[in-house]
């Protein structure tokens, strides 16, 4: 057991939600939403380059090189974690979130019913919108276990990074990491209509081909679960029709209102009659009056319809705190829901030898890496890692050992 598994181990039988660990400095942790620190637990510098050495991917050493940050996830102890490594002033720092052993389920979210009827459906777009922090993972993963305990589906989901694993109970479901199982969203979504899938989750719309495979994937007749970075539903459907050229938006717009079934836009805000925070959501239908106003790009007057569109099962974030959170006499505490736990999941988490570049020299890993990057698959921009030095127009070279690119072929 290393010192991170140490530290893991004892902060779950302490009741901790959080650790921070940074050179010089006392562990910090988080209990009851409040900070505390280990005094006489302290990490030198040194040692967070080992364990973050040791934590790490060859994949995810050459992100934080070329972005100064990386997140990640992993089953320790048994117990499920999300790991953001960042370099500070003090050198490397881990910001480590105790996840649930199980994800949420919608009952315990303090979600509207229907939530739970979209998770029905037999095909159609389902956004989940809202700002960083704002709970949207953790509501598709309640939507994906609401669809795995009540349905007979294929589930196929693509992250970054897997949060929580699922077991598959009557529906069967596979899980795939960006940069672990895939390399590109775009990518995952090209192979995921070969794979017979019901029922396809996208981490995050951002790019426009992602946006485009996941429109197809919808239109090809399956129900799909997204997550998008807007704040408002208005805000929500200029992002994704804005990702495109303007002589391509009248037929994102005709895709988004013939496929879009349900637009959710959350936050996190505290109810003082519960003494606790609660996602407060706003919820959009697509019915034949919405579709029409994203067809003739009317995007102003969503607001409107949501409004006007109650009867329908339609709320803004005002109407659904006064109609449905404070007529609420049983909301769930988040600290009941959210209390880091064993995992329920027991099959291991698994590698195949035959992909990725785990098995690579370090070196060569980073620079297959950056060739999958320069190809242009990903549909994005990407940053070159430090050890890669630009040598003109499409060529590379390894610069820190002084290594040839035949001389790592040859090492392969």
């Amino acid at each position: 057991m290393n010192n991170l598994e140490t530290l893991i181990k004892n902060a779950m039988q302490s009741g901790y939600s959080d650790l921070h660990l940074t050179g010089g400095h006392p562990v910090v942790f988080r209990k009851d939403g409040k900070i505390g620190f280990l005094t006489d637990t302290r990490l030198s510098p040194k040692d967070m380059d080992g364990l973050a050495g040791d934590l790490l991917t060859n994949r995810e050493r050459a992100m934080l090189q070329s972005r100064f940050s990386v997140d990640l996830a992993r089953s320790m102890q048994g117990v499920r974690v999300r790991i953001h490594v960042f370099a500070t002033s003090r050198g490397l720092s881990l910001s480590i979130r105790m996840l649930p052993g199980r994800p949420p389920t919608l009952d315990h979210l303090n979600l509207h019913p229907l939530i739970r009827q979209a998770c029905r459906l037999p095909k159609g777009l389902i956004l989940i919108c809202g700002s960083t922090g704002s709970g949207k993972s953790t509501t598709i993963a309640a939507m994906v276990d609401e669809i795995n305990q009540t349905r007979s589906e294929h589930i196929i989901t693509l992250e970054d990074p897997v949060e929580y694993r699922f077991a598959s109970a009557k529906s069967y479901v596979e899980q795939r990491e960006l940069g672990t199982h895939m390399p590109s969203f775009d990518q995952g979504l090209r192979d995921v209509l070969r794979q017979d899938p019901d029922v396809i989750v996208v981490g995050e719309l951002r790019e426009p081909e992602t946006i485009r495979l996941t429109l197809n994937a919808v239109e090809s007749g399956h129900l799909v679960i997204a997550s998008l970075h807007a704040t408002h539903s208005e805000d929500a459907f200029y992002r994704i029709c804005n990702s495109f050229q303007p002589e391509i938006q009248d037929l994102v717009r005709n895709q988004l209102a013939s496929t879009l079934a349900l637009l959710v836009v959350q936050h996190l805000e505290h109810l003082p009659e519960a003494g606790f925070r609660v996602p407060v959501l706003s919820l959009l239908q697509g019915s034949s009056g919405v579709k029409g106003l994203i067809r003739e790009n009317r995007f102003s007057q969503i607001e409107s319809a949501i409004q006007m569109g109650k009867d329908g099962g339609m709320m803004t974030q005002e109407q659904y705190k006064r109609d449905f959170l404070r007529k609420q006499s049983n909301l769930t505490p988040p600290f009941r829901v959210f209390r880091p736990s064993r995992e329920d999941v027991t099959d291991p988490a698994y590698t195949s030898r035959l992909v990725g570049h785990e098995q690579l020299p370090g070196q060569a890993a980073v620079a297959l890496s950056a060739m999958g990057e320069l190809s242009g698959d990903t549909g994005a921009k990407k940053s070159i890692p430090a050890s890669l030095h630009h040598a003109g127009e499409d060529a590379y070279e390894i610069q820190e050992d002084g290594m040839s690119m035949s001389d790592i072929i040859k090492n392969l």
